[in-house]
């Protein structure tokens, strides 16, 4: 679906984005993170053929934004985090001048904009005055307009920005359901969007790309913590020789239990690791109290990448 080469953009002796290459499958729902000034805005508006890279390459579907701009417009929706609108326009005036902007035939564009209204369910506020609607039905109002005329690719900048939690929840379930059929790229500083909704990160940092992983790979610490009574066999050596086990810190707790924190190596299979310890734990002679994987949250991943630059 999007294949990104060698992305540089330059701002007069600036560089803003540099040597940035990542790909992107169709219907996958994408997180771009990152500071301010780390390079997403410019990603994301050399991605829609706004501006032109300093070097490297873009293909969407295999044609290249830079160079047929109109054709790929057509088959992209974007929501900028300051959409521009007309407040004084009706909802559903608004949406067909969207699409008459964006090239949708005149003989689509009543159907276009139905689809967009029912599939953020503006269909009730059709005629209302966009400036009577609240702050988050104006962001389904960017939805819509983003979606006209079923884009392969949508880019959401910030979309839950300054929406209430039952707000941000409406608009989170309509990225999944959007995503059945549209390939997602989603910015926003919200960590929790990106752990709701999308299936991998990429994180920029001073314009480079510093992480491309699935949130499942993301989530996996490859440690394992593991509690046991204390006992006379030399336990903490039996799980030093497990192949899977690449260091391990042990610590007396306050209950008077052995605490271990085991961390497995890269290629380890944790399934195999969690049985090949339980079997040591009874060769031990010890109890068993806690065996479990030890998640990493996304905020503590973002500060690691970060700091690492630093």
């Amino acid at each position: 679906m999007i294949e990104v080469q060698s992305l540089t953009r330059l701002y007069g002796t600036t560089t803003a984005v540099k040597n940035v290459s990542f790909e992107i499958g169709s219907r996958e729902i994408v997180g771009l993170l990152g500071h301010n000034g780390a390079g997403k805005t410019t990603v994301m508006r050399m991605l829609s053929g706004y501006l032109e890279p300093s070097d490297g390459s873009i293909r969407i579907d295999g044609v290249d934004p830079a160079g047929e701009s109109r054709e790929v417009q057509r088959h992209l929706g974007y929501l900028p985090e300051n959409l521009p609108v007309y407040p004084q326009m009706m909802v559903a005036d608004y949406l067909d001048y969207a699409a008459t902007l964006k090239g949708i035939p005149a003989s689509q564009r009543i159907t276009a904009v139905r689809d967009a209204l029912l599939a953020t369910d503006l269909m009730q506020r059709a005629l209302d005055p966009i400036h009577v609607l609240s702050r988050g039905f104006r962001q389904r109002v960017g939805v819509a307009q983003a979606i006209l005329g079923q884009p392969k690719l949508l880019i959401l900048d910030e979309p839950t920005n300054g929406l209430d939690p039952d707000q941000a929840e409406h608009m989170r379930l309509l990225i999944k359901r959007l995503a059945r059929q549209t390939t997602v790229i989603l910015s926003t500083h919200i960590m929790q969007e990106v752990d709701a909704v999308c299936d991998r990160v990429l994180m920029l940092r001073n314009g480079q790309l510093a992480l491309d992983q699935s949130l499942a790979e993301l989530h996996d610490s490859r440690t394992l913590v593991l509690r046991t009574s204390t006992t006379d066999e030399p336990l903490a050596t039996y799980l030093k020789n497990l192949p899977q086990i690449a260091s391990m810190d042990a610590t007396d707790t306050a209950d008077g239990l052995l605490h271990f924190d085991l961390h497995l190596h890269p290629n380890a299979d944790p399934d195999t690791a969690a049985n090949n310890i339980a079997q040591c734990v009874l060769k031990a002679g010890a109890k068993l109290y806690q065996l479990q994987a030890v998640p990493r949250d996304l905020a503590t991943v973002f500060r690691e990448v970060n700091d690492s630059g630093n």
